[in-house]
């Protein structure tokens, strides 16, 4: 059971990791054709950037560390807010900004969690 769902997970990994790159390539295409380059755009490929990563963690370390889906998550806000930010009024903006900023705490937290700086590592 256990090597079922290893090679199950491994290949849920492999379509994952074939349809982030074709989504690249989906994307690449689409800016050449438009000859236009938005933030909106480059936001896009750091998160298949950050998905691709993660997949290359799950592959060596068969685990992965919160941090990277934190980072997504702070860059698909990003793009989010940066795509509705136009159409929205600013101060709805607000729980979307808030949300980043709650997922970078979490990420500075956990970064430092076993940091000797904070007095947090005093096993002996």
């Amino acid at each position: 059971m256990k090597d079922l769902i290893k090679n199950l997970q491994l290949g849920l990994l492999v379509v994952i990791l074939i349809s982030t790159v074709i989504a690249v390539f989906l994307e690449i295409s689409n800016m050449y054709q438009l000859k236009d380059i938005t933030l909106a755009d480059l936001l896009l490929m750091f998160l298949y950037l950050e998905v691709l990563a993660m997949v290359r963690v799950f592959w060596e370390q068969q685990s992965i560390s919160i941090t990277l889906p934190l980072l997504i998550a702070i860059t698909a806000l990003s793009r989010f807010i940066i795509l509705q930010g136009k159409e929205m009024d600013p101060s709805s903006l607000m729980y979307e900004a808030g949300a980043i900023l709650l997922i970078a705490i979490a990420i500075v937290v956990m970064r430092f969690r076993h940091s000797s700086k904070l007095g947090l590592n005093k096993k002996k």
